[in-house]
């Protein structure tokens, strides 16, 4: 249990990474003079670092287990790009410290779900995972008010370099209280190493997944991470401190989304129905806001907090994935996976980098966030509509 505890609190650390940006978005214009482009592409670069080395963390899990591989990437990757990212004096440096960092983060989640998997009755995935990612929200609740407060009072710059004191500390943590499942022996047919991926993409029950697993998670933390703070800035004229308040509903909205999706598979038998209904309701709000995106304040809280609690469906569709895979293809099954979720956030974050600074008219601010709203309902309403071919997998069969 204190290993699983370690990398619950690794996981904290993962989801800060992700979305403190949002909030730092005013004081890294001033400062360093980053554009909202460079900033968009900060951010996907984080996603993209933490994207590519998922094929390394898959193979690491399954030949050396979940100790090492989160530990040592964690310290030295994570720790190394928050401490580039407090001494950033140019654009460039906040680009390269969030790759760092992505790439740092890459193995928390996986570790955890290789646990789950090799350690607990299959059926348990789900609601174990969904409350991993529910504890680990905390992070983007730090992220949001009290980062705000805390920078308002020392400086961003003392404060990230605390934070990657904490990193450090909790690699160490990792590398002494985690302990590996028990490796599993593949078939005598199955390849090995990176060559195993090959065997987990010619699962074809798994290719309806990957599109809803790649856009499921784009909206609620491309919003959270990134899009809010200038939103609320260019429409509203909010200062961090109030992007701060606003994102810290949306974050406590997406732990309780993580919490309230945990069961559901369980409760209603089915995964690929919750999920479709979860992911529909975002549609649902996010073409509202795309249609009405100049609204008050308290109603753009309100709808973020809905896009957080139905976006919250990946572990969800996770455990749907997973039930597809062999055992000793865990590791590298899951991780293909994060692949393809992480790496389209980051390609999504590039995108809309390129969507909002085309439509972006000065004479009207809000046209660019419409712009921006859209490009995330078209993109999720595509994925939902391929998934609804997926082979359902119930909870109490997996």
């Amino acid at each position: 249990m204190a290993g699983i505890a370690a990398v619950a609190v690794a996981y904290v650390l993962s989801q800060f990474y992700r979305s403190f940006l949002a909030v730092l978005t005013p004081a890294l214009i001033t400062e360093l003079g980053a554009t909202k482009a460079e900033l968009s592409f900060a951010s996907g670069a984080w996603f993209a670092a933490f994207a590519l080395m998922q094929f390394a963390v898959g193979v690491s899990l399954d030949h050396y287990g979940p100790k090492r591989t989160v530990a040592v990437i964690l310290g030295l990757c994570g720790g190394g790009g928050a401490f580039l990212f407090a001494a950033a004096t140019a654009p460039w440096m906040i680009v390269l410290a969030m790759g760092l960092i992505g790439g740092g983060c890459a193995p928390v989640l996986m570790a955890g779900m290789y646990i789950f998997a090799r350690s607990f009755p299959p059926a348990r995935l789900a609601v174990l995972t969904s409350w991993l990612i529910a504890f680990g929200s905390a992070g983007n609740v730090v992220g949001t008010t009290p980062l705000a407060t805390i920078a308002e009072i020392y400086g961003w710059r003392p404060v990230m370099f605390v934070f990657g004191l904490l990193t450090l500390l909790t690699a160490l943590a990792l590398l002494v209280l985690v302990r590996d499942p028990p490796r599993a022996e593949g078939n005598p047919g199955d390849a090995k190493g990176f060559s195993g991926y090959f065997h987990v993409a010619r699962i074809r029950e798994l290719w309806p997944l990957i599109p809803l697993v790649g856009m499921n998670y784009a909206p609620l933390i491309g919003i959270l991470g990134l899009w809010a703070g200038p939103y609320l800035a260019d429409v509203h004229g909010a200062d961090s401190l109030a992007i701060g308040h606003v994102t810290l509903f949306m974050a406590i909205a997406a732990i309780a989304g993580s919490f309230i999706y945990g069961p559901l598979d369980t409760i209603f038998g089915t995964r690929k129905w919750v999920a479709v209904a979860g992911n529909t309701g975002s549609i649902l709000v996010i073409g509202w806001l795309a249609l009405f995106p100049v609204q008050g304040v308290a109603t753009i809280t309100a709808a973020f907090v809905l896009i957080a609690l139905f976006g919250s469906s990946f572990a969800l569709i996770m455990a749907h994935a997973r039930s597809f895979l062999p055992v000793h293809l865990t590791g590298r099954g899951i991780t293909l996976l994060n692949f393809f979720s992480i790496g389209m956030v980051g390609i999504v974050q590039f995108l809309t980098g390129v969507v909002v600074t085309a439509a972006t008219r000065p004479e009207e601010p809000a046209a660019a966030y419409a712009a921006l709203f859209t490009f995330y309902v078209v993109m999720l309403a595509a994925a939902v509509l391929v998934y609804l071919f997926a082979r359902d997998a119930r909870p109490e069969r997996s």
